[in-house]
């Protein structure tokens, strides 16, 4: 298409849920609750990681990295969520829409990295532990956590380049209610089988890639916690590691149902928001509440912590 003779959109609409006509004042009230949970529960975890003696080891500084990214994360779609829900005006402008498509796949990019080097961690914890110390300085830590944030942000900054140059002439309307990048291909003019082929290869590298090097720890983790002679030392190292496999599984559960089923760009995308649901408002509440529940370092913690007050 050519652009000189195309009347650029200068916002879109977001179609959000035209379904639920009716519940709206509910599903704002829902969604709401389980925002404010989500940063208050992700919130504590990083005062607790910062002020706890006992938690500063290098699995608790990814899991503080890992509850600032989901704090972030859902901020990035949520608010905007919560005024389309209540507003009878649900755009949103062109640049504000690219911006937050890139911070939504910025930080969800990141938290995957992060969750590896959290698996990483894991198997030198419970493998290698006479290394562990040597291996696992404060430096080398903030070293993989930044590299982490920069393959973040380098991983999905072309597509978004690409992205933003493509003419939305024919229709500004967005079906979903975040400006996720599967439903903007699907309104753009223009050739995006080069766009849509890079997705795939960044969801390919990034996702696969990174659920293969956890599965692989696993393996080896699991494999030495067979080993242990005791069944108090086996549940005492499966413990370290019940809270992070949980919240891998979901994560990854949901963002591979989204983004590497062969039909994924050309879906009606009724399933994938339900399922992005999932993933950007109920994920972030649950991960405070896994490692909370199933950390007793981290339960030891808020105890000690509630007991000053």
């Amino acid at each position: 298409m050519d652009l000189n003779n195309c009347s650029r959109a200068t916002e879109f609409i977001l179609l959000g849920f035209p379904h639920i006509w009716g519940m709206n004042v509910t599903l704002f009230a829902v969604v709401l609750l389980l925002y404010i949970l989500s940063i208050a529960g992700n919130g504590l975890i990083i005062v607790m990681v910062r002020l706890s003696h006992q938690l500063q080891k290098p699995m608790y500084f990814f899991l503080s990295n890992l509850s600032f990214l989901e704090m972030w994360y859902t901020t990035a779609v949520v608010p905007k969520m919560l005024a389309n829900l209540v507003s009878a005006k649900t755009t949103i402008c062109f640049y504000c829409c690219m911006a937050q498509s890139y911070f939504h796949f910025l930080f969800g990019i990141t938290e995957f990295y992060i969750l590896t080097l959290m698996s990483f961690d894991r198997y030198l914890a419970i493998c290698q532990p006479l290394r562990y110390n040597t291996i696992m300085t404060p430096s080398v830590c903030y070293q993989l956590a930044l590299c982490a944030w920069f393959g973040g942000f380098l991983t999905i900054l072309l597509q978004t380049i690409l992205v933003v140059r493509l003419p939305f002439c024919n229709s500004n309307v967005v079906n979903h209610f975040y400006c996720d990048i599967g439903p903007m291909l699907k309104i753009a003019g223009g050739n995006t089988e080069l766009i849509e082929a890079l997705g795939f290869l960044i969801a390919v590298a990034v996702i696969l890639t990174s659920l293969l090097l956890t599965v692989v720890s696993y393996i080896f983790i699991i494999s030495t916690i067979l080993r242990i002679p005791s069944t108090s030392g086996r549940q005492r190292a499966f413990s370290t590691c019940a809270s992070h496999l949980t919240v891998v599984s979901i994560l990854y559960g949901a963002v591979l149902f989204i983004y590497l089923r062969p039909t994924a760009m050309h879906s009606s995308f009724s399933l994938n928001k339900a399922v992005s649901v999932l993933n950007t408002v109920i994920t972030p509440v649950l991960n405070p509440f896994i490692y909370t529940i199933r950390n007793n370092e981290v339960k030891e913690a808020l105890r000690k912590a509630l007991g000053r007050y």
